[in-house]
């Protein structure tokens, strides 16, 4: 059919959602296995891994990770959205085979707490309640009560700072979205690699060593009621720009400024979610140009030019105006709201 609309707003029902075509692959929601490295459905498993192969990082950044990996120091990257600022943490880990990147996505209300491990408290005390109601019940056998381990579960940071003989690659993603406390919250667990789980310290004389759960979803040991690392994980902090980190955080860090992905590194990644042919067309290629060509300052994300090229490919039977509407409504420059 010449008509690429599915709802055409004639109020008439229809069953064309059956011409739905398959989603774009960063938005595939389909149910599939992950991987050691890359977690995420199979399309998606495909994509990333496609970009972390084809991912061909500047001098800078290359210099930049390394200075990381040798200072065992976090590493702070800013940059536009659509950089490649989380690309980067999962190349390191590909290339360095560090297993799954551990993720840590910030958001307002993020507290440190949420990083290191979380204690389900009222779910110990409601199975304790259960378990002495059973008790109390006629002919019933009383059940073992579970361990306070069974309600203890790490967090990404609590997980990468586990003892181990090769670092973990932890994203801390879009820090500048946190409050003000957490950058200075984070400056002791950073500097000193260890943090303390008050509940099973209170323990520690009568239960040395407490298994409990780690981000991974695994069961770890943990000693005398604290976590302590033996090799520092690769941590890459990313931001937008949005705020201003105090000067104890920065000191700490290791700092690289992205720049916006040239056209190599353009083609790369259309290619990497796409396919070959999504560059080599010649409206796709006006987009393209479109993009390396916008105004100085203007801030217009990598994604914004996927969307565009994915649905422009689906309409490209319809008219020339519409598929330049279709791509003027997709790449709005973000920092001019309309």
């Amino acid at each position: 059919m010449n008509d690429w609309r599915i709802y055409r707003g004639a109020g008439l029902p229809h069953d064309e959602i059956q011409r739905l075509p398959a989603p774009p692959p960063w938005r595939d929601f389909s149910t599939g296995s992950a991987d050691d490295t890359l977690a995420g459905s199979d399309r998606r498993l495909g994509v990333k891994r496609r970009l972390v192969q084809n991912h061909h990082p500047r001098p800078a950044e290359t210099d930049a990770v390394n200075a990381a990996l040798y200072l065992r120091r976090p590493l702070l990257v800013t940059g536009n959205p659509g950089t490649g600022k989380s690309t980067l943490a999962h190349a390191v880990a590909h290339e360095l085979g560090l297993g799954r990147v551990l993720r840590w996505p910030i958001v307002s209300r993020t507290t440190l707490q949420d990083g290191l491990y979380r204690y389900d408290a009222i779910g110990r005390l409601q199975d304790v309640q259960l378990e002495r109601a059973q008790a109390g019940s006629p002919g019933s056998a009383a059940a073992a009560p579970a361990g306070i381990g069974s309600y203890i579960r790490l967090g990404p940071l609590g997980t990468a700072l586990l003892p181990s003989e090769q670092p973990r690659v932890l994203l801390i993603d879009e820090l500048d979205k946190s409050d003000l406390d957490l950058p200075n919250d984070l400056l002791n667990a950073l500097e000193e690699g260890e943090f303390a789980i008050p509940e099973l310290e209170r323990l520690a004389d009568r239960e040395p060593v407490v298994e409990v759960l780690s981000d991974d979803g695994r069961k770890v040991r943990v000693f005398g009621g604290r976590v302590r690392c033996t090799t520092f994980p690769f941590i890459v902090l990313t931001s937008n720009g949005e705020r201003d980190f105090p000067a104890a955080l920065l000191r700490r860090c290791i700092r690289l400024e992205l720049e916006p992905p040239g056209e190599e590194q353009l083609r790369a990644m259309i290619e990497a979610h796409l396919g070959t042919e999504a560059a080599a067309g010649e409206g796709e290629q006006g987009l393209v140009q479109r993009f390396l060509n916008r105004e100085p300052g203007e801030v217009i994300a990598t994604d914004q030019l996927l969307n565009a090229l994915y649905l422009t490919q689906h309409a490209s039977r319809a008219e020339r105006v519409t598929r330049e509407r279709i791509a003027d409504m997709l790449m709005q420059p973000l920092d001019q709201p309309r």
